[in-house]
């Protein structure tokens, strides 16, 4: 039985011809608009009777497989002759010069398109023509070659059989997970209360293709009821491929866990997690290519093997799974972890590489966007994270840092550095006396300025200069490189900048900082959103519901669930401490809170307590060492390192022979998406009500929706600030066998709207006097 392989042509010849290294980053970084906008302008250029965007599909048996491709060429033009010529046209940032013989893998494309429109229209032969466009000079070169039917139809055949292998193994794959799947059961004897309600409520909004937003408690299950029903959608069709979103380490693990333990049960699947560059890179410092680093050099002539041995011996990707076999091949285990999410079914990563327009991995998802489903795990964090990721800024420091870096070396490059300092000194002059200022437009002048240095820097950057430039200022900590992309960043946010966004600088010491600040990410999230099969948000903490909706840009059509808590209120044993942790008061509140820890740990166990500041939580916990010298306790470290971290959990034994208590920071690592059952904790307490800390940014988005309507204060500072409170109670009841004290801290808690944003469970509280 033949066997159909859907490809394009441009992801067939990429597989079957890429070689080399891994090139620095800022060769790809020209935006995807600019090369849209170069393909435009030369396709203007044709003539009547030439076509552009022409789209060409064929057919090419190999073996077992019949390959169906498929793809758009960009020019079919007709010559003074009167013969056809394929066009393929190539924006780059590369020195033309350097590229007479064309490379091996645009050629390839364009001989591809070559193939199909000689087997449609059965031509002997047919001229072939790459086009080279430099990005920023807008200068061209063509190369042109005659290409017979018979040479086309060896080339198409050998190109198939490149890609031959990994297509069987990706076929055999597929049969081999589509039947674990059809036999999959749930991976539990029983579900928990509500469970199968909210799994239920996943699979009927993949079936859909409407997004869900789900508040279901901690302790449910959340991983395993929303992985299992969009596992069982994609066995039945409903569904290609699947995105874990998770916004910190301790839920990604949770979801490997979860698909550890299907995969126990028969599930075949293939699963990666995408780890951050910087963590999963093998080298402590130096650039991303073949002079520096030996796992970037000859990158792209290993990885189809690096692949294949991967694929066929794992389905669970984990970094560990991933850096073992990038040392094996003596490959670079972040990009082997992207080339594999291609490859794989499910990829578990953080937010930004859905989201964030700066590295969003558009090409990934694009292919399958319409059978892909996002699961968004921990989803209020998307609020504040899809804002920063919607903002940029630069700073004037750099910029001076290079006009003085460059001065008689690139002068070009120095002089677009001095513009752009320029611009700050006028930025700074038109601050207020507090050396403010806040503009609802996006300023017109520094667009151009930023497009010219993106220009100089682009050919400083592949053809540097022939003297070795060191920084001669302090304040030019960022090198040339960073301060590119941080301008690649602020240009790309000037083209959505609109009525949600305002402008905003900030005078520092001799420093000027400036930023287009997104005040309401829910429409741009909304726009990443659209074409997707389905979202699923789904946290403890979406409360209230109608703002995350609103905050992250729900459709009408989208469903709404709040989940029950599983669990009996007697497992709770909830207090008020009513007194004041603002921050006039908060000197008064040491010595309390400190007597208020000591009764909380008078009975033996293991106990947390999260502080709103690093200050507060130093100032308490001093005082309470000093009283009670004998209480173990265990504190949270600014800037720990990941062993540091699971130190400070794997301190928390249920066998411990004495009591613990944990000093930590509220919405910190330890404040959410940790799982602490049974008796590895026993209380928590909350100091404070979570309000962020006061500052320009927060007040500007209490302005904003004040204006819009609604209640300011609440969007900028109460619902952010219990949400992390509902988080860190959150770490206490796992399970239905688990109980624990939970103690506020703050007499806001006996207040609206405060004590009505505490869970029902919670609201039986005791006041303690």
């Amino acid at each position: 039985m033949t066997q159909p392989v859907m490809i394009s042509v441009r992801a067939l010849v990429e597989y079957s011809f890429r070689s080399g290294s891994i090139l620095s980053g800022f060769r790809s970084a020209s935006s995807m608009a600019e090369g849209t906008r170069i393909h435009q302008k030369i396709q203007k250029q044709y003539k009547e009777g030439d076509q552009k965007e022409v789209y060409l599909k064929a057919e090419i048996p190999y073996g077992a497989l019949l390959f169906v491709v498929d793809g758009r060429c960009d020019g079919l033009l007709v010559s003074e002759k009167g013969h056809l010529i394929v066009e393929e046209i190539k924006s780059t940032s590369e020195p033309l010069e350097g590229l007479h013989e064309g490379h091996p893998v645009h050629w390839a494309q364009a001989l591809m398109y070559a193939y199909m429109i000689s087997m449609e229209q059965d031509l002997p032969s047919i001229e072939v023509r790459l086009t080279y466009v430099h990005s920023g000079t807008e200068a061209q070169i063509s190369l042109n070659r005659i290409m017979t039917l018979e040479e086309l139809s060896a080339f198409a055949q050998d190109t198939v059989a490149k890609y031959a292998r990994y297509a069987e193994l990706l076929h055999q794959h597929n049969q081999r997970k589509v039947d674990s799947i059809r036999v999959l059961g749930f991976p539990f004897p029983n579900y928990r209360l509500g469970q199968r309600h909210f799994a239920g409520a996943v699979y009927k909004s993949v079936s859909e293709s409407v997004s869900l937003f789900a508040q279901a408690p901690t302790g449910i299950g959340k991983t395993m009821s929303t992985l299992f029903p969009v596992i069982k959608a994609m066995g039945e069709g409903r569904a290609r491929v699947l995105f874990y979103l998770t916004a910190k380490t301790v839920t990604r693990l949770a979801a490997e866990e979860a698909i550890a333990l299907l995969v126990s049960q028969g599930l075949h699947l293939h699963a990666v997690s995408i780890t951050a560059k910087e963590k999963a890179c093998f080298r402590e410092e130096g650039l991303c290519t073949k002079e520096y680093c030996p796992f970037a050099d000859g990158y792209y002539d290993r990885i189809n093997d690096t692949l294949i041995d991967l694929l066929e011996h794992e389905t669970l990707m984990t970094r560990d799974i991933i850096a073992r076999y990038a040392r094996k091949h003596s490959v670079c285990p972040f990009e082997l972890s992207l080339d594999a999410a291609y490859a794989c079914d499910a990829i578990i990563c953080d937010y930004n590489y859905i989201y964030d327009p700066r590295i969003s991995l558009k090409r990934l998802v694009e292919e399958n966007k319409k059978e892909t489903v996002l699961l968004i795990d921990e989803a209020h964090n998307l609020v504040d994270r899809g804002r920063e990721m919607f903002s940029a800024s630069l700073r004037k420091a750099p910029f001076l840092g290079l006009q003085r870096q460059f001065k008689g070396v690139n002068q070009r490059l120095s002089i677009a550095s001095k513009d752009i300092n320029s611009f700050f000194i006028s930025l700074r002059k038109s601050c207020d006396d507090e050396g403010q200022g806040q503009w609802a437009d996006s300023p017109e002048a520094l667009p151009p300025l930023l497009e010219a240095f993106v220009a100089e820097a682009e050919h400083e950057l592949l053809v540097p200069s022939s003297v070795m430039v060191s920084p001669t200022d302090e304040d030019s900590e960022d090198g040339l490189l960073d301060t590119y992309f941080a301008v690649q960043a602020m240009l790309r946010t000037f083209k959505t900048y609109d009525e949600r966004y305002l402008t905003y600088a900030e005078v520092q010491r001799n420093d000027v900082y400036l930023k287009l600040f997104n005040l309401d990410p829910s429409y741009l999230l909304q726009q990443t959103g659209k074409g997707f099969r389905s979202q699923i948000l789904f946290s403890a903490t979406l409360s209230p519901l109608s703002y995350y909706r609103e905050m992250i840009g729900a459709k009408e059509e989208d469903y709404s669930l709040v989940v029950p808590s599983p669990f009996q209120r007697e497992q709770w044993d909830v207090s008020v401490v009513p007194l004041s942790t603002r921050y006039h008061d908060r000197e008064k509140s040491l010595i309390p809170l400190a007597e208020a820890l000591k009764g909380m740990v008078s009975i033996k166990g293991n106990y947390l307590v999260f502080f709103p500041s690093y200050l507060y939580l130093r100032d308490v916990y001093d005082i309470f060492k000093e009283r009670y010298p004998d209480v173990s306790t265990i504190v949270q470290d600014t800037g720990m390192s990941e062993g540091e971290r699971e130190g400070f959990l794997a301190a928390f034994r249920p066998d411990n022979g004495e009591t613990l208590l944990g000093f930590a920071v509220l919405g910190g690592i330890f404040s959410e998406g940790v799982d602490l059952p049974g008796d590895r904790l026993n209380g928590v307490m909350v100091v404070g009500v979570g309000l962020p800390q006061l500052g320009l940014e927060r007040n500007l988005l209490r302005q904003y929706f004040n204006k819009q309507g609604k209640n300011g204060f609440d969007y900028a500072y109460v619902y952010p600030g219990m949400c992390k409170v509902l988080q860190a109670g959150g770490r206490l009841i796992r399970t239905e066998q688990d109980t624990g004290v939970i103690v506020l801290a703050d007499d806001r808690f006996l207040q609206s709207p405060y004590h009505m944003l505490l869970p029902e469970e919670w609201r039986h509280y005791h006041v303690l006097r």
